[in-house]
């Protein structure tokens, strides 16, 4: 039998789940800062996820759940777990989440769809209910546990074991106590409901689906399987009507008056204040903040936000300080500041990426001048200071007085995870992450007259006297994630890439963020042509710097944004790029999801126009380069047919391409080791053969 050590970079690469696994995650500190509870497998290669604790005077950890010894089988889970996992991109099992009462004398959790309770004091482990349930929370003074239940909020009494549930409502479409589709695609909200600071009620959201368009998901490589039929609300058409009511758990029901907004984007409940809502209008270019009155759901707007384009969403706010301030994030002036109680107290140039949490004081994460670096940051009443010192990609958890920082740097790979007390790291948390044994050959570019962020990557002892190189593009390019990061586990699969032979380009462009609003607006109405001028600018611009890049033979692949910018390449830029690999691209922007799509675009309805000319559809006949097309036949995000539709339009216009289905696969990548190894080797050898053939018809020409 192989062992794990012996096994190619790509299959152990997909059993550690890119090198992740056996690192903690989702940290909670103890009100008097005593302990930290975390999940973390047991090993790099365990994808089974445990609770454990961690002493910060003796640095003793404990488990105090083991899911192993829990579960020692397969998990068994609800189909709404399973779509909050794809919407989360949580490919982890075990415990994946848990959530804890005030003061820290009861946890809850759900595994293989059971609801379970740990007592903090005593470490029993309770089953409460048997299956079926989906995000446990306790209230805050740990009487009762939350929980949903075939689409309807249930609660338990802990004491006596009563369960109701607390609104009884026919009909498959209506959800209590769930987040929708849009807001846990799109919008970062996976929460469905809130516990009153007293735990005697509830602030749920009630979904109706009613209305949104029904798509359906086929499984061909199983033809006997019923087809999977979803909502989707595709750009131009209805969303899932979201109110919000106040839940008493002596049976009282308060409905929340709902204003002229969409999408719900936050809710926040403390004791500091009444509820606070975040809310945001269909055409996303309004967001207001809005104060709720628990006893009869009248609304009151604290603060109102319009942008010309959009309002950005940020994660964390709003929220009320311990002493009643009112925390919220704005882009205004063009950088992203926190802002408490009226007054910015992040300087310009300062890009705030997420509020971690609000108490006395705020921590958060932001960027300074080097947007491929985040750090975490706390206020000191009007000062600020920044609790992560090394260079690199740092993730706090906790809050302003005891904080963990999981520090991600281009020295290593896997995370340093360090808890903080003031100024003084005072324990260090384990983590047992595989070593990929990679070093990236990586040199940082700043590149073209806009300053884009870029990481080339050649191959390990590669020297220029081996000649040029043919060049393999690898970006994401649209809005929301960067590639371009200072940790090393960024770097391991470009490295692999550039191992087969290529000079790697990773590129960050306009849209991406970490460098202000302005910058991430220039997309606006102009995906298509904003996104692939600047991996053409980047292009040129390195291989300006570097003789070794080979401009006639260069290849491009990418994923979801990057698979729509990978097709864009070789449709619209030939004369740049000779071969493309999209993977589950967006082909069509009619058929993607309203807050994403419409953000950009506007309505389809309107903006025919902007729908055509950033679509990849109309313009299939002028494919003249090589294309190979990647999609998991089970993807409910970016559906398959945006693939399909592609395919039969070249077809029709007598383009040449190859298009590859992945049965059962949704828009995560491959997760078996098999597939995601044969996977990434099916796309490296197209590549090869195609640029050297091209490389072959050059040569023939001159």
């Amino acid at each position: 039998m192989t062992s794990f050590e012996d096994l190619p970079f790509l299959r152990r690469q997909a059993r550690t789940q890119r090198f992740t696994l056996g690192a903690p995650k989702e940290f909670k500190v103890a009100p008097d800062g005593s302990r930290v509870l975390f999940l973390r497998s047991e090993s790099g290669t365990d994808p089974r996820h445990s609770l454990w604790s961690f002493d910060v005077a003796s640095g003793e950890e404990t488990k105090l759940v083991d899911a192993a010894e829990l579960l020692p089988g397969e998990e068994d889970l609800p189909p709404e777990e399973r779509a909050r996992r794809e919407r989360s991109r949580e490919t982890g099992g075990g415990v994946v989440g848990y959530a804890v009462d005030d003061a820290f004398t009861v946890a809850a959790f759900s595994l293989s769809g059971k609801l379970h309770t740990l007592d903090l004091a005593t470490g029993e482990v309770s089953v409460l209910v048997d299956g079926s349930v989906v995000d446990p929370r306790p209230s805050p003074d740990g009487a009762h546990v939350a929980y949903v239940r075939d689409r309807r909020l249930r609660v338990i009494d802990r004491a006596t074991g009563a369960d109701r549930v607390l609104v009884e409502e026919d009909g498959e479409d209506v959800t209590w106590g769930l987040a929708e589709f849009i807001a846990a695609e799109e919008m970062g909200r996976t929460r469905g409901y809130w516990w009153a600071p007293d735990g005697k009620s509830l602030l749920v959201e009630r979904s109706d689906r009613a209305d949104v368009p029904r798509w359906t998901i086929a499984d061909p490589a199983n033809p006997q399987s019923a087809a999977n039929v979803v909502a989707y609300p595709a750009a131009g058409t209805t969303n899932a009507d979201v109110t919000l009511a106040i839940l008493g758990l002596d049976g009282s029901r308060v409905d929340v008056a709902k204003t002229d907004w969409e999408y719900l984007a936050a809710v926040h409940w403390s004791a500091a204040g009444e509820p606070l809502l975040s809310v945001q209008s269909r055409d996303q270019r309004t967001l207001q903040i809005q104060a709720v009155d628990p006893a009869d759901g009248s609304v009151e707007v604290l603060h109102t936000e319009t942008d010309e384009h959009w309002v950005e969403l940020a994660a964390g706010v709003p929220a009320w300080t311990a002493d009643g301030r009112l925390v919220r994030e704005s882009a205004a002036d063009g950088d992203h500041r926190l802002v408490v109680d009226g007054v910015a107290v992040t300087p310009p140039g300062v890009q705030v990426r997420s509020i971690l949490h609000v108490g006395e004081e705020v921590l958060f994460s932001a960027s300074e001048a080097d947007p491929t670096q985040i750090h975490v940051f706390r206020t000191e009443g009007g000062e600020l200071r920044r609790l992560s010192t090394e260079d690199g990609v740092h993730v706090g958890s906790g809050n302003a007085s005891l904080t963990v920082l999981s520090s991600w740097s281009l020295e290593r790979s896997g995370p340093v995870v360090t808890v903080v007390s003031g100024e003084k790291t005072v324990a260090r948390i384990g983590s047992h992450t595989v070593d990929p044994d990679v070093v990236p050959n990586l040199t940082w570019l700043t590149l073209g007259e806009r300053g884009l962020r870029a990481a080339l990557v050649l191959p390990t002892g590669y020297e220029e006297s081996e000649g040029k190189l043919p060049v393999l593009l690898d970006p994401y390019g649209g809005p929301h994630a960067q590639r371009v990061l200072q940790t090393r586990n960024a770097f391991l699969t470009p490295q692999w890439l550039a191992d087969q032979g290529f000079a790697v380009l990773v590129a960050d462009g306009r849209g991406t963020p970490g460098r202000g609003s302005g910058w991430e607006k220039e997309i606006a109405g102009k995906l298509a042509d904003v996104t692939l001028a600047d991996q053409v600018d980047a292009l040129h611009a390195a291989a300006a710097l570097r003789p070794e890049l080979d401009l006639g033979r260069v290849a491009i692949r990418g994923w979801s944004y990057g698979g729509y910018l990978s097709a864009l390449a070789v449709l619209r830029r030939p004369d740049v790029f000779h071969a493309g690999v999209a993977g589950a691209p967006v082909t069509d922007w009619s058929l993607y999801d309203t807050h994403y799509t419409e953000r950009y675009l506007g309505l389809p309805q309107k903006d025919t126009a902007s729908y055509e000319h950033n679509s990849l559809i109309a313009g299939a006949g002028e494919l003249s380069r090589a294309l190979l097309i990647v999609h998991g036949l089970a993807d409910d995000n970016v559906f398959v047919a945006h693939s399909l539709r592609l395919s039969s339009a070249l077809l029709a216009k007598g383009r040449p391409h190859v298009f590859l289905p992945l049965a059962g696969a949704t828009h995560m990548t491959p997760q078996a080791e098999e597939v995601a190894e044969n996977l990434m080797r099916t796309q490296v050898d197209w590549i090869v053969r195609e640029l050297s053939g091209d490389a072959a018809k050059s040569e023939e020409n001159a």
